[in-house]
């Protein structure tokens, strides 16, 4: 998902248990066709700004108006409030016709049994289930059920480096390896610049580089079983490998413990730091004045060799899904909705805006994607990157454990000392509030 959101926080296990028996009306099939000429829609922000989505997405809702006669009425929900508009929508029955959600809450969202299932008869009705890419797929709902969303914008992890700012420190490539990116940080970090940024208040962001690293350490936040195993030797290696950048390596600067809202994005884009890791972020930069000729694009490093499968994964599967409320009061105007936005023609414009990948497969193909950019982002998600677990408690986990991280950036910025034993027992603590099974 798009990672400038800060995962919300307050009440969400209490949510959860109560939308799976309070999520509102509608058939045993779900939804009517009380009110066929009206849609609500909440998008997810996606753009540098709410404008910014709005004027994207505005002249498309109006393409869709003029075919079908049915108004789009659209609402851009900032990351902050959006999963927590989504759960108290599904508590009280109120919502939205269709919504974005962050791929990785489908089976969060999946379990409060609040979204329409994208059976065989509901994806026949966009144009079948072949449509759409196998990772995108992988991220829409738990194993072995309908899908709880249709992917929308697809996206993957990849480290932007600053051409100049590696030509003045003589470094001739990007690095591959975590150790040759702390080498090359240090190098750049100087004269009040960075070697790279984070977003430590970013509880989202924290779970993603994490989980990466996990993966990278052959470990895993959940069983196979889906219980939460946070303290595992494997994940307490990768949690400390990331914080250190900070706490330890010094690559990243301290007041980064506090970005949670794109900060690190506009940093690079005014040189104060000279890598990111971020998703698809080449929209974002141009809107904030930097060229593409001014960086480069690489894969997020490995711990050694180069990426692919199991312990060299370095992304998660990112991107964007498309929902339907089960009780929706047109539930013909928003297959038809979810069919246009998944279309070919609108998949080019859309995620040629957001400078993401379309995840169905014949608009992937078209010759606008296959620039060298693209390139990272489509092999990343071909070939080295894993879905975040879908399971039930992920918005839960992705809450407990962000801030964790985000607690652990706060005492690296304060200098106080990272130890495996400081990062076990944040994790001990945050797996203490995860519900019981």
């Amino acid at each position: 998902m798009r990672s400038i959101r800060t995962a919300a926080v307050g009440a969400v296990t209490l949510s959860l248990a109560l939308a799976a028996s309070a999520c509102g009306g509608g058939s045993s099939t779900g939804g009517s066709d009380d009110s066929p000429k009206t849609l609500t829609y909440w998008a997810s922000n996606q753009g540098a700004s709410i404008e910014v989505d709005k004027k994207v997405l505005r002249p498309e809702l109006d393409k869709f108006e003029k075919q079908t006669g049915i108004k789009v009425k659209l609402e851009v929900v900032p990351w902050s409030d959006l999963l927590n508009r989504i759960l108290t929508a599904t508590t009280s029955g109120q919502g939205p016709d269709v919504l974005n959600i962050g791929n990785t809450w489908s089976a969060s969202l999946q379990a409060t049994g609040a979204l329409l299932p994208w059976d065989a008869k509901n994806l026949a009705a966009i144009g079948g289930r072949d449509r759409f890419v196998d990772s995108a797929l992988g991220s829409t709902g738990a194993q072995g059920k309908d899908p709880a969303a249709v992917p929308l914008y697809s996206m993957a992890y990849a480290l932007y480096y600053n051409k100049k700012a590696f030509a003045d420190a003589g470094i001739a490539k990007p690095p591959a390896t975590w150790d040759e990116l702390i080498a090359d940080g240090k190098k750049l970090s100087k004269d009040g610049k960075w070697g790279l940024g984070a977003e430590g208040s970013n509880l989202s962001e924290n779970i993603h580089h994490t989980f990466v690293f996990a993966k990278q350490h052959g470990a895993d936040f959940f069983t196979a079983d889906g219980k939460a195993d946070f303290t595992n030797d494997g994940v307490v290696t990768a949690v400390k490998q990331y914080v250190d950048l900070m706490a330890k390596d010094k690559i990243i600067a301290p007041g980064n413990a506090e970005y949670a809202q794109n900060q690190s994005v506009s940093d690079f884009a005014k040189g104060k730091n000279a890598m990111l890791l971020w998703q698809s972020a080449s929209a974002n930069l141009t809107s904030q004045g930097m060229s593409e000729a001014d960086y480069g694009i690489a894969p997020v490093p490995v711990q050694s060799g180069t990426p692919g499968t199991g312990a060299n994964v370095n992304s998660m599967v990112a991107g964007i899904n498309l929902a339907v409320f089960k009780n929706t009061h047109n539930l013909d105007g928003a297959r038809k909705f979810v069919k246009f936005m998944t279309g070919d023609a609108e998949q080019k414009i859309l995620n040629t805006a957001y400078s993401s990948i379309p995840p169905v497969k014949t608009a992937q193909s078209d010759s606008a994607f296959n620039t060298p950019a693209n390139a990272v982002l489509k092999n990343t998600l071909a070939g080295s990157a894993a879905a975040l677990p879908q399971v039930a408690d992920e918005s839960q986990f992705e809450t407990a454990v962000g801030t964790a991280v985000k607690d652990l950036f706060a005492d690296a910025a304060a200098g106080r000392a990272i130890t495996e034993e400081s990062v076990k027992a944040k994790l001990a603590k945050a797996q203490q509030q995860m519900p019981a099974k």
